[in-house]
């Protein structure tokens, strides 16, 4: 990760926005950060974290973190910080959160956006997590890129298990740990084999034999299959010549039937076809003049009708518009007095409230008195309430002094807690140490059949291997000459006089040397080295399965001094427990006696709190007389209030009366005055509502009486209309009887009634003429082609007799042969399949035989672990390069048994001894050494080009001599591509780099960063 760019604002001291240009200060290779103590140096790196992870190393969630981030003068923080990862991606991290405007303290959650740069311009992703872009967690952002203050030395401190799995993390050796991989892949191998194997049993009766047999049957039945099927060829001919003549028999027989049917029914074809034309003529001439006859007809009845329905309507209106003229004349007297009854009407309500407030003030002056007497009474209620609180305060205090301290029932109570969770943490790691210990029994027992010094059995069986490869040797060489002996002797017995001879190309062989048969002992050698080849592989097998004997017995070795030294640490743990024991008032070994007072005191403070709640209890009834007696009091002034103003509105009522008189009626009844205004208010609402009925309903009906006699006159003229339509009717209707020579109209009435489809009969006679020459010439053709034969049904019968046997015969030899053909087919499918499993079984076996091998090499994790410890001794051995320089060679960093780091001092015999045993300044400097081996080896592993580490602490710990030498070791690094930052106040340094931020703190506006 390289920094280009960070922007600050309203982030603890920085106020007002501050803008740091990281590619400047990148380009000169190392940097500085100064500046006074709390100025601000420290805030940066907290801002990148901050705006990458959402974390940072002050401050936690918990901690209200954005409310404290947030500078006090400002209501809104902003952090921007563009970067390029390992894959040289631009990328950009932003957070914001604002102070709520009506709560100081309220500071909303921050808003998080990621971007990328691409095409010129930032496009948002749709996450916001670092890691992916990065390809570090937060810690270890913090142990390989930047290192916080007080988090410099955490990596050398880490113990073995958390040292494990961060390299696990930052190294991907995770990929190393294939135990659950191998075991995935060996179960399923097993499943593939239970498969094969179960595949398998069912093929065992299959075999290249069984085919052979079907095959040699099969033959036979193809031969039979062409012999009957020559012969149903024969039979087949005959039989279809004498079918065709039957049927063609048989179509004329029933043709000859067919047409004297069609001879019968010609008659009532052709008297069917005149009356359809007389129809059709008669239909098309009157049928129009009989419906527009009847339509005529139906509808001057139906105006006829409406005439008498409207003429009774329009009378029975007329009288109503009588009626309504003479109400209105009736009420006309009673409505032109309507306003004086009104106002007679008004003051009678007025008269009303007057006295309803009289009884009002009545009955307030009889609850103002009992009122009275109730405040009294909850007065002295007050006094006995109070009396009784004091006296359960007393009973609690006494009480009080009884019970034991709390906390000291806590802490001891704790104490025995943590002892028996110690107490059985050693017992459970003694039975794991126990185990350790049979199983490393167990495995020397496995070693004794071998009879072998554990220290020396290597080489005792290297000594065995080399004799045995010499003695191979020396029959091999032996084997060579005899070998060539044979040769020789082949060379020899073929040559003959005139041949060439392959070695010397002569003629002549005057001499031809005479070799013995060393067959026999050249097939004895060969035996020998086959032998020696045997024992040697036996030793090797046997060496193999010794070395994993032991190398088991190693891992549980380790893993015994691994638990015996836990069971030790608990040990510790419980004596140094024990010893914290410190309470007089218990005794360790007695928790029974502890029980019982911690139970004692339990009970005195549930006493406590049952006393508690009752004066909390008698509070509240003290709280609630109090509440009933201000509103006793507050009733009372009400009630006074209310009588005032009643008073007040009988003078104003009196004063709105404008006919009768308040003394008049002050002695009278409610219910009597009552009486007579509901009565004189409904006479006067009647009379009112009634004559604008009446108004109403004489408006409606005026209109609606002179569109009833306008409707009236014009069904009185469409009669009239009808009337003469008719007559015109009548006349066409006799003048087409006329023409068509039909006397009367029942005539034409009785050939409609008919209701011929003509169209359906014309095509129905037309269908009946083709079928009828069709039929007499399709019979004429027949005769003409049947005159030469005859045809004889029992010959014809026993020709498809012979047939049909014929053709099951042949169907059965057919599918005798198909099925042969198919059982064939099936078994060289199957002994297919069965060669395909065979070999697949081989290699799953074979496979397994590996898989098992896998499975004891990766089992409980050994090789990640052991990858971890290579990585971790080569990053030790880079950090001793420049460990090795800042302590001018005195000092070593190195790996213990247990992957813990030690530090070996050459001023003392090269003995080794515990980090924490450096100064201040050796635990910088191997601090620094062992980080920048750790970002080195992180950023190499991620392939980018460069790398970026920033250091925030430490410097103050080192002499002159020191800085100087740690100084030229970070300038060292822009010669290997790195890019480092350094935090401090430390003036030495800020004169050596050329490059770095001053921060000054200002009053008014916060941290201000300048470039120098």
């Amino acid at each position: 990760m390289i920094p280009i760019q960070l922007t600050l604002e309203g982030l603890y001291s920085y106020q007002q926005r501050q803008k740091i240009d990281f590619e400047n200060l990148a380009e000169a290779g190392l940097f500085g950060i100064f500046g006074s103590v709390g100025s601000g140096k420290s805030s940066i790196l907290e801002a990148i974290s901050f705006a990458l992870y959402g974390e940072t190393e002050r401050l936690n969630a918990r901690d209200k973190r954005a409310y404290n981030m947030m500078n006090l003068k400002s209501n809104k923080s902003y952090i921007e910080f563009d970067f390029l990862n390992y894959e040289n991606k631009k990328f950009r991290a932003t957070r914001e959160f604002r102070r709520n405007s009506k709560n100081f303290e309220d500071v909303k959650t921050p808003t998080v956006s990621f971007y990328e740069w691409k095409n010129e311009s930032w496009i948002p992703l749709e996450h916001s997590n670092a890691e992916k872009l990065i390809g570090l967690s937060y810690a270890n952002f913090k142990r390989t890129i930047i290192i916080p203050q007080g988090q410099f030395k955490e990596f050398l401190e880490l113990g073995a298990t958390d040292r494990t799995n961060m390299m696990k993390e930052i190294f991907g050796l995770q990929r190393f740990d294939l135990q659950n991989n191998v075991s995935v892949l060996n179960a399923r191998n097993r499943s593939e084999l239970d498969q094969l194997e179960g595949q398998l049993k069912g093929f065992e009766e299959i075999s290249e034999e069984h085919i052979s047999a079907q095959k040699e049957h099969l033959k036979t039945k193809q031969q039979e299959f062409e012999e009957i099927q020559k012969i149903f060829r024969e039979t087949e001919q005959k039989y279809v010549k004498l079918k065709t003549l039957k049927e063609d028999f048989e179509l004329l027989h029933q043709k000859r039937s067919d047409f004297e049917k069609l001879i019968q029914e010609k008659s009532k074809i052709d008297i069917l076809e005149v009356k359809t034309e007389i129809y059709d003529k008669v239909f098309r001439i009157f049928t129009p003049l009989v419906s527009e006859n009847t339509k005529l007809f139906k509808e001057i009845s139906e105006q006829q009708s409406s005439k008498e329905q409207q003429f009774k309507i329009m009378q029975e209106t007329e009288i109503q518009f009588e009626n309504i003229k003479n109400k209105l004349s009736a009420i006309q007297p009673k409505y032109e007095t309507l306003n004086e009854s009104k106002i007679q009407e008004n003051d009678l309500s007025l008269m009303l409230q007057m006295l309803k407030f009289s009884d009002e003030i009545t009955t307030l002056k009889e609850r103002t008195t009992k009122g009275s007497e109730k405040v009294k009474e909850v007065e002295a209620n007050q006094k006995l309430i109070q009396n009784k609180i004091e006296e359960l305060s007393k009973n609690a205090e006494l009480l009080k002094q009884e019970k034991l301290d709390s906390t000291l029932l806590l802490n001891v109570g704790n104490w025995f807690s943590e002892k028996k969770k110690l107490g059985e943490t050693l017992h459970i790691q003694s039975e794991k140490t126990d185990s350790k210990k049979n199983e490393i029994e167990k495995i020397s027992d496995e070693l004794k059949p071998f009879e072998i010094d554990p220290d020396t059995f290597r080489n005792d069986f290297k000594i065995q291997i080399e004799a045995l490869e010499y003695q191979r040797k020396t029959l091999s060489e032996k084997k060579n000459q005899i070998e060539v002996q044979q040769k020789l002797a082949h060379f020899a017995n073929e040559l003959h006089d005139g041949e060439s001879c392959p070695l010397c190309g002569a003629l002549e062989h005057p001499n031809i040397v005479q070799f013995e048969d060393v067959n026999s002992e050249l097939n004895e050698i060969r035996k020998q080295i086959e032998q020696l080849e045997i024992q040697k592989e036996n030793i090797q097998k046997k060496s193999l399965e010794i070395e994993k004997i032991l190398d088991r017995k190693k891992i549980f070795e380790e893993q015994l001094k691994l638990e015996e030294e836990h069971l030790k640490q608990i040990q510790n743990n419980l004596e140094a427990h024990l010893k914290n024991f410190n309470w007089v008032e218990f005794d360790s070994e007695n928790q029974n006696d502890f029980e019982q007072k911690r139970q004692q005191s339990f009970t005195i403070e549930k006493q406590i709190d049952e006393l508690n709640q009752q004066i909390s209890s008698e509070q509240k009834n003290l709280d609630k007389e109090r509440l009933n007696l201000d509103s006793y009091n507050k009733a009372l002034e009400k009630f006074r209030l209310d009588e005032a103003k009643k008073e007040e509105q009988i003078k104003t009522n009196e004063a709105n009366l404008k006919i009768l008189q308040w003394m008049d009626y002050k002695d009278k009844a409610i219910v009597d005055v009552e009486e007579i205004y509901t009565r004189l208010a409904k006479s006067n609402l009647e009379t009112e509502k009634n004559y604008s009925q009446l108004i109403k309903e004489e408006k409606e009906i005026s209109p609606k009486l002179a569109e009833q006699k306008t409707v009236f006159h014009q069904l009185e003229k469409r009669i009239s209309e009808l009337e003469k339509e008719i007559s015109e009717n009548k006349n066409q209707i006799r003048k087409a009887l006329s023409e068509q020579q039909f006397s009367t109209l029942e005539e034409i009435q009785q050939i409609l009634s008919q209701e011929m489809n003509v169209q359906e009969i014309r095509h129905q006679i037309q269908q009946f003429r083709i079928q009828y020459e069709t039929l007499k010439n399709s019979i004429l053709e027949l005769e003409n082609k049947l005159k030469d034969f005859s045809f004889n049904d029992e010959e014809f019968l026993a020709v498809e007799n012979h047939f049909k046997a014929v053709e099951n015969e042949l169907k059965a030899s057919n599918d005798s042969v198909v099925k042969i053909v198919t059982e064939i087919e099936r078994l060289e499918k199957e002994f297919m399949n069965k060669e395909n499993l065979l070999k697949d079984l081989a290699q799953l076996q074979k496979r397994a035989e590996n898989l098992k091998i896998m499975t004891n090499l990766f089992k409980g994790a050994g090789f990640v672990q052991y990858v971890s410890s290579i990585y971790l001794r080569q990053l030790c051995d880079h950090a001793n390069v420049r460990f090795h320089r800042m302590t001018r060679n005195q000092l070593s960093l190195q790996l213990n048994e247990n992957n813990d780091f030690e530090i070996i001092d050459y001023l003392n015999e090269g003995r080794s001894r515990s980090v924490k045993t450096l100064s201040g300044g050796q635990a910088f400097q191997v601090s620094l050494s062992l980080a920048l081996a750790l970002a080195e080896s992180v950023q190499t592993n991620a392939q980018s080009e460069k790398n970026f580490f920033f250091i925030d602490e430490g410097f103050g710990t080192q002499d002159l001599e020191s800085v100087n030498i740690v100084f030229e070791t970070l300038m060292n690094l822009q010669k290997e591509n790195r890019i480092v930052g350094i935090i401090s106040h430390v003036e030495e340094l800020k004169e050596k780099i050329p490059v770095s931020l001053n921060i000054t703190k200002d009053e008014e506006k916060g941290s201000l960063i300048e470039v120098s």
